[in-house]
């Protein structure tokens, strides 16, 4: 690894002290990151012996600041996120929110087999194609487990849990905690039933049950309606609409009979003909739990497609597609598919043909009772993870995970009020299966909640609990509901402004609506629903915008910089207004979320 290793006893001197059995691997210093400590877990491919072959898992440690009080091992999602890639323990945000969540832990995170720097699984086609029928997916499933080889059935939880394990006894830890996003929380969880008397503690956030994914998302799906409604509380969807969740599945059932079509303007400028049916609709509002931006303009654009204006949806839809493209490294869904495939409680045995299985799929969605997938037709369960794996060859599913039982260990679960993947009910049911489980909800926070939540309730809460000084209920909620943004974009202005006042609230819309496009962090330049361009810096500190038009005839040019970063945020900036249907002028941004100016040389001042 280009650099020298240290011996044994020098590199884990830092965990004198903790209590922990003598170490079994080498770690030396980690290049580029300060203080952390690196090395490699050789594990066997196959634990029976019966395939030969390692594989070597990529670690990395970092030592308890202060009083030591124990271990705890980050656990990243997916299936597919390198947890020592998606933690990042070098100097930096993720390295001190787990220390301040954490306080006195040594830190540990490791690339489970197939990710990051342990193996790294990547096919290609599977990676770059961000859309596709069911039959295409199932397909390109299909073809990167025949690039993986025979040694595809080596990638299931069971042998993730079986790794860290190994990753445990190696370092010489006797006890350890586990603290897991997403998918990491089901890992967790199979650990704890795996090696019940190494668990010292669990922390959940955005919680996966071992039993899922669901095979047709019937979970996801049930709650989606609620999480919804509860999305637009507090009026943050007045001038909108009075039913998003009414909405969405009356569109969603619409357009899976006829599918949406419409140009819209790509992020290059030009027009592109965009498509998206029932089930693409679903899986890009779940993303909504991920990307503010997305959160924000949804109901507005849900409602104008509803009305017969498809073009803002779609242009979502299109960003939406564009910001999944990751890169093996990220994310390797050829990982991602190796685990689900093998994990999955499908409604067929291990060792059915592929050729049978689609049989077996619509007796299962047939025989679904009244609502089984919420109040979507039979064509939602399209979304799940059973369609994804038909092609998959055998053996495919019902990988058992440890006996058990879960430990009676101190146990708290944090869950999004706006989270759509796993959302409140799947928290509850795990919650429910310790003695001492306690859950926090977060209002208006999405996924992956501790990274999520601007309002620091979360993250106090876990370090509450870690230092024993937490005196919350087993279920609580954060006081303040966090919101995507200050307000969501009123309309799409469907007539062109003509009077000052008109074209001032349509300035203020397209600078919020410019934000919601900033928050797809997505580094190219993005284009206006009606033309233009907004190019976000390299720092990410500003974005410039020029001829930006999210009404027809009303065009914003000028540079915008972040004086605090929200969601919502606050700007200072100064933007020309003009075109066809404006009132021309200009206007500043206030960092007190105001837009001051003149417009037709006239004085104007409103907040944006």
């Amino acid at each position: 690894m280009g650099r020298r290793l240290l011996v044994v006893a020098a590199a884990l001197a830092f965990f004198a002290g903790a209590g922990q059995a003598r170490a079994a691997t080498v770690l030396g210093p980690c290049p580029g990151k300060t203080g952390v400590q690196c090395g490699t877990v050789t594990v066997p491919l196959d634990r029976t012996g019966a395939t030969p072959g390692t594989i070597g898992l990529h670690v990395e440690v970092l030592p308890a600041a202060g009083a030591p009080r124990g271990v705890m091992f980050l656990i990243a999602g997916g299936p597919g996120q390198g947890s020592a890639g998606s933690f990042d323990l070098g100097p930096g945000f993720s390295r001190e929110l787990m220390q301040f969540m954490f306080p006195g832990y040594t830190l540990v995170a490791f690339d489970n087999r197939g990710t990051g720097q342990s193996a790294l699984i990547n096919c290609p086609p599977l990676q770059t194609t961000v859309t596709g029928s069911v039959d295409v997916e199932a397909r390109l499933a299909a073809d990167c487990a025949n690039t993986i080889g025979p040694t595809r059935i080596f990638y299931s939880t069971r042998d993730h849990a079986d790794d860290m394990d190994a990753v445990r006894a190696a370092l010489g830890f006797n006890k350890i905690g586990l603290y897991g996003v997403s998918y990491g929380t089901k890992l967790e969880l199979a650990y704890a039933l795996g090696y019940p008397t190494h668990v010292d503690r669990l922390a959940l956030d955005s919680v996966v049950p071992t039993q899922d994914p669901d095979p047709f998302d019937q979970n996801v799906l049930q709650e989606m309606p609620g999480t919804l409604a509860r999305f637009c509380e507090d009026k943050v969807c007045n001038g909108v609409t009075r039913d998003y969740a009414g909405e969405v599945v009356t569109l969603a059932n619409r357009i899976e009979a006829k599918p949406l079509r419409a140009k819209v303007i790509g992020k290059n400028g030009k027009a592109k003909t965009v498509v998206m049916n029932g089930e693409d609709f679903i899986s890009m509002l779940i993303d909504a739990d991920l990307t503010p931006g997305l959160a924000s303009e949804a109901p507005a654009a849900v409602h104008a497609a509803l009305h017969g204006n498809p073009r803002p949806l779609l242009r979502l839809y299109d960003l939406d597609l564009a910001s999944n493209t990751l890169s093996a490294e990220d994310l390797s869904f050829g990982l991602n598919a190796a685990t689900n495939c093998a994990d999955g409680r499908f409604p067929w045995a291990p060792s059915t043909p592929p050729a049978n299985r689609r049989a077996a799929i619509d007796t299962a969605v047939a025989n679904l009772p009244p609502g089984a997938l919420g109040p979507f037709g039979n064509w939602a369960a399209k979304i799940g993870t059973a369609y994804f794996c038909e092609q998959w060859p055998s053996p495919a599913g019902n990988t058992p995970l440890g006996p058990g039982p879960l430990p009676d260990v101190p146990m708290i679960a944090i869950d999004g009020g706006f989270d759509l993947r796993t959302p409140v009910a799947n928290a509850e049911k795990v919650v429910a299966q310790f003695p001492h489980g306690k859950l926090l909800v977060v209002p208006g926070v999405g996924h992956s909640v501790t990274t999520a939540d601007v309002s620091g309730c979360s993250q106090n809460y876990v370090r509450q609990w870690i230092l024993g000084t937490l005196n919350a209920p087993d279920q609580a909620q954060c006081a303040e509901r966090v919101k995507p943004l200050a307000k969501l974009v009123k309309a799409f202005p469907k007539r062109p402004p003509r009077t000052t006042a008109r074209t001032l609230a349509v300035a203020g819309q397209t600078l919020r609506e410019a934000e919601a496009l900033w928050w797809f962090q997505l580094p190219s330049r993005l284009s206006g629903l009606n033309g233009g361009k907004l190019v976000p810096s390299r720092n990410g500190l500003t974005f410039t915008l020029t001829r930006y038009s999210l009404a027809p005839g009303v065009l914003l040019s000028g540079k915008v910089s972040f004086v605090d970063i929200g969601p919502p945020s606050t700007f200072k900036g100064t933007v020309k207004v003009f075109g066809s249907a404006a009132v021309a002028g200009t206007l500043k941004l206030a960092k007190n979320g105001k837009l001051t100016g003149t417009l037709g040389g006239r004085h104007v001042s409103a907040r944006y």
